[in-house]
């Protein structure tokens, strides 16, 4: 057998426990989570919380709040994932499994991308679905339920890889919460700025597609660039 054909087998072999180790730890993280559900459900009622307080403390007029509404719901979800952002590496930095993650053979920022992945499908993929109710409650416009959808879809998992940095950065602080919350909402602006500007495009029946690309590029660039700084993170506070 040719060298070339055993690099080959040994590229394929390596891609392949990759990969399983990836979905390993995002079904692990998943059982964790419904083992614990008061995680999941404390930021989506936190959720539900903030968007029915908003119309309470400004005025329940249908037409006012049908402005405010897509910006409502943004915040909303953005606050929301930074409350679900302090336990994503601390209940492993407790177990002991934060060192495991560290010393395995795999590579680390694919793990910290399957941990990333868990946290989206449990928090943000919730988000996602409150947010016809949210959009109902403050009145939105149906024309602009698509924007809302379609940019939450976009936008959530990239709050979740840009708070990852943060949440790794503070792993090993005590009570880092408020630490987390500065080193976190800095990053968070690009992707509420367009997010927000979609929905009140289509509210206006102007064309969205333009912030919604503009999410997406984020996206990618964060899907490249934030599990390696996650794992640099890691790697710097565990030294």
């Amino acid at each position: 057998m040719s060298d070339s054909s055993l690099r080959g087998r040994s590229l394929r072999g390596r891609s392949l426990q990759g990969s399983r180790a990836f979905l390993g730890l995002v079904k692990r993280d998943l059982v964790l989570a419904f083992r614990t559900p008061g995680q999941t459900l404390n930021p989506v009622a936190f959720y539900l919380m903030v968007a029915s307080l908003f119309p309470l403390g400004i005025a329940p007029e249908k037409e006012l709040l049908s402005q405010l509404a897509g910006g409502i719901v943004w915040i909303g979800a953005l606050l929301a994932v930074l409350l679900s952002l302090d336990s994503l590496f601390r209940s492993d930095q407790e177990d002991g499994s934060l060192d495991q993650l560290l010393l395995s053979p795999h590579p680390l920022p694919l793990l910290v991308l399957a941990k990333m992945s868990a946290h989206w499908l449990t928090t943000g993929v919730a988000l996602i679905v409150m947010a016809p109710l949210l959009a109902l409650m403050l009145h939105l416009p149906t024309q602009a339920f698509p924007a809302l959808m379609l940019s939450l879809l976009l936008g959530t998992p990239l709050m979740s890889l840009a708070g990852g940095i943060g949440a790794a950065l503070t792993v090993r602080v005590q009570r880092g919460g408020i630490l987390l919350t500065l080193l976190s909402l800095p990053l968070y602006i690009p992707v509420l700025i367009f997010g927000t500007g979609a929905v009140q495009s289509a509210v206006e029946g102007m064309p969205y597609s333009g912030h919604l690309l503009w999410i997406a590029a984020l996206l990618m660039l964060g899907l490249c660039l934030a599990p390696l700084a996650i794992a640099a993170s890691l790697r710097i506070v565990a030294d």
